[in-house]
């Protein structure tokens, strides 16, 4: 049996908890590590002072634009490539990967470059005080800097959760991150270069992740190959389609992050600070459940391909509930701590009043976002554009959107700290209706068959 045949068999046969563990083992891992380095340079940086914490969120938004075009063709080709490999049209997959990697390159050194030449009106959209601006400069002229390879990195990565080789993108990532993290106080503090030096790490890990990646493809350890000779232009408007939901969750994911930081920005430095370390935090518990749902993307795509809806049912709610368990359990540990949490990061009583009562509001309502990223991971994963599209774009978009908007306005700082919450239940309440009716139709296909 060769490699093909047995990765083939191992997708559509492994008990379900066993493989979706398997496989959300290095993608929780590979997210964990991710979102440390993150809180490293939001701790890091924030010993520089209250203004330097704040432009950590600015630029934040600034990275979720340039994951917003990674993942958009790292979802959108690997969805289809992990269900190519399920029906064994194996040439298709290394097409897809081929057109995804480099259309990838191409877009982010078209950000990159357009970032670099408008960057403080791009960072003043961005929710940038004048105060905050010389910090978010300084960060995020390296970010603009390392584009190509952020942007690439996302689809080389996926690419392989996709393919059921999750272990190799978790070596990938792990090692920038880690890297990062050392990097951080050594420019930081050691060479005196301050959030220079914070920004300037960040790229190099980057730039080091991509490059393990990308030796990964290249050394044949994949099971998708890599050449320009197998891209093909054609491809990319269907890539581009599957990975709509994507670039709509992660899009609605920057104009909602835009809208927070110029309606905190009202209350001053201490408010963007405060909220900056408490994304940061809340993203690192979120990650968990991001990485034990990617875990149980290439299984919906490979047993959808090979027409196994039920063992795609039983993987939705084995996900579903494992997810539930570890953020419930994380929830209630960072609600109760959550004032020593804030204070490690930036001793000011200011932004730890502040921060305290966000976090806890944000950790009651993290318990209501497993079901809706299983939803949203499951549609897309089998190529349900339209569902994905929707659960997308509910949280970050038609909910928290409208939530900025309004809610600061009736109820000051508060309605700023209540706005994600909100926005979370109302999601989670939208993603019901639509898993539930899919599971009735798949049900009723398979007694209708022979």
């Amino acid at each position: 049996m060769n490699n093909s045949d047995s990765q083939y068999k191992q997708m559509i046969e492994t008990p379900i908890p066993k493989l979706v563990g398997s496989l959300a083992v290095p993608t929780v891992i590979s997210m964990l590590v991710t979102n440390i380095y993150n809180m490293a340079d939001t701790f890091f940086v924030s010993r520089l002072g209250t203004s330097a914490s704040g432009a950590i969120g600015i630029t934040a938004t600034l990275t979720l634009m340039l994951q917003a075009i990674g993942l958009m063709f790292g979802h959108g080709s690997g969805s289809i490539i992990s269900r190519a490999l399920g029906s064994r049209d194996e040439n298709r997959a290394d097409r897809l990967a081929s057109t995804a990697f480099f259309a990838s390159v191409i877009a982010g050194g078209v950000i990159g470059l357009g970032g670099l030449l408008f960057l403080s009106p791009l960072l003043r959209l961005l929710g940038s005080t004048e105060t905050v601006l010389p910090y978010a400069r300084a960060y995020g002229f390296y970010i603009l800097m390392a584009a190509p390879f952020m942007v690439s990195s996302f689809v080389l990565n996926n690419i392989m959760r996709y393919e059921g080789k999750a272990h190799l993108a978790m070596v990938g990532l792990t090692t920038g991150a880690v890297l990062n993290m050392v990097l951080d106080p050594i420019f930081i503090f050691g060479l005196k270069m301050g959030v220079y030096g914070a920004g300037l790490s960040t790229a190099l890990s980057q730039v080091i992740s991509f490059a393990i990646l990308l030796y990964m493809y290249l050394s044949g350890k994949t099971r998708c190959r890599i050449a320009w000779r197998m891209t093909a232009v054609y491809e990319i408007p269907l890539i581009l389609k599957n990975g709509l939901p994507t670039l709509a969750r992660q899009g609605m994911n920057c104009i909602s992050s835009m809208l927070l930081n110029q309606a905190a920005a009202v209350y001053g430095d201490t408010a963007l600070s405060a909220i900056s370390i408490v994304n940061q935090i809340c993203n690192f518990i979120a990650s968990i459940m991001i990485g034990i749902g990617q875990g149980f993307q290439p299984v919906a795509g490979y047993n959808f391909g090979a027409g196994r809806t039920d063992r795609l049912r039983r993987g939705f709610y084995f996900t579903f509930l494992l997810g539930e368990c570890v953020l419930t359990a994380l929830s209630i540990l960072f609600f109760f701590a959550a004032r020593n949490i804030v204070a490690a990061f930036r001793d000011d009583p200011e932004v730890v009043r502040i921060g305290i009562s966000m976090l806890r509001l944000q950790c009651i309502s993290l318990i209501a976002q497993p079901y809706a990223t299983c939803a949203n991971m499951m549609f897309q994963s089998i190529g349900e554009t339209g569902r994905a599209t929707l659960l997308a774009t509910t949280r970050n978009g038609l909910y928290m959107i409208p939530a900025l908007l309004i809610l600061p306005r009736l109820l000051g700082l508060f309605g700023i700290q209540i706005a994600q919450p909100a926005a979370d239940v109302a999601s989670l309440l939208t993603a019901v209706p639509l898993v539930t009716g899919f599971f009735i139709r798949c049900k009723r296909s398979e007694t209708a068959e022979p």
